[in-house]
């Protein structure tokens, strides 16, 4: 019998891949872990039935999550991730000799330890002596913090379960006030192709713009996400990340990455037009 993990997109879209066999599944005290192994994309991780990361892939979410900030203001030294279970942005972020403090804070505990155990190409940055791990809710983290880190990265679940709270108005608040006066916040931001995530990507946007003096959004192709298509929101109280960037002291640095390249830093902010317009408030969707 043939083992297929399968994900509703839409109400008429799903998506498919063939598993050779089930390596893990619970349901935590948040939610239900699953982890698959695969011919095509190697082991996989989903959470309550939703895809997070594969093998396969996962490189491209990492570098665009982790080094578009990096190469915007190389002086970063102290970072707060909010989310992350699975450890790939930790992973990338440990990479940078000049990151003097990492504090991870997940909800789930559960999820960090099933990756270390499975998923150790991304779960290998744990134990960095710079990592501090904090298993707790981000919402109530970060709001206890001020003017303490040069860039937070949220990189939360979709919009509802554990990471619901990681996108309203007063977590983008919280964040601002954590941040010190250069901070950068970068957050996972949804597809803009079908309803449902094009809904919480605008949502989001509209959210955190009025905090920030400087907040756009660039994009990725990300295979095993829905439709493909990916944002990232970039906000700043001081850097815009193309015209401040230092993309020379970045490549300087040499550091090998296998999607991002200083030139699809600049490209990556040059925006579908429906996108653009859904950011503007023209349009709800696409179509």
């Amino acid at each position: 019998m043939e083992l297929w993990y399968t994900e509703q997109h839409t109400p008429c879209v799903r998506f498919s891949i063939k598993a050779n066999s089930q390596l893990y599944t619970a349901k935590s005290k948040f939610q239900r872990i699953d982890v698959f192994e695969s011919e095509e994309f190697g082991r996989f991780l989903t959470l309550d039935g939703l895809m997070m990361l594969t093998e396969k892939d996962e490189f491209i979410y990492h570098d665009m999550i982790v080094h578009v900030a990096m190469a915007t203001n190389p002086d970063i030294a102290n970072v707060l991730v909010i989310g992350a279970g699975d450890g790939g942005t930790v992973r990338e972020l440990t990479r940078y000799k000049s990151i003097k403090n990492i504090d991870m804070v997940e909800i789930d505990e559960q999820v960090v330890t099933v990756c270390k155990k499975y998923l150790q190409q991304t779960a290998c940055g744990f134990n960095d002596r710079r990592v501090n791990l904090y298993f707790a809710d981000g919402l109530k983290f970060v709001r206890a913090k001020n003017n303490e880190y040069d860039l937070i990265i949220v990189d939360s679940t979709d919009p509802f379960g554990p990471g619901e709270g990681l996108f309203t108005k007063e977590f983008y608040g919280n964040c601002h006030k954590a941040l010190n006066d250069t901070g950068i916040l970068i957050n996972q931001h949804e597809s803009p192709y079908y309803e449902y995530n094009a809904k919480a990507m605008i949502r989001a946007h509209q959210r955190i713009k009025e905090f920030f003096p400087v907040c756009m959004v660039y994009q990725a192709h990300i295979p095993t996400y829905p439709s493909g298509h990916w944002l990232f929101g970039f906000a700043s109280k001081k850097y815009h990340p193309i015209n401040d960037a230092n993309l020379q002291a970045w490549e300087m640095l040499g550091l090998d990455t296998r999607y991002y390249n200083t030139q699809l830093h600049v490209g990556c902010f040059a925006l579908p037009s429906y996108v653009k317009a859904m950011l503007e408030g023209k349009c709800e969707k696409n179509g």
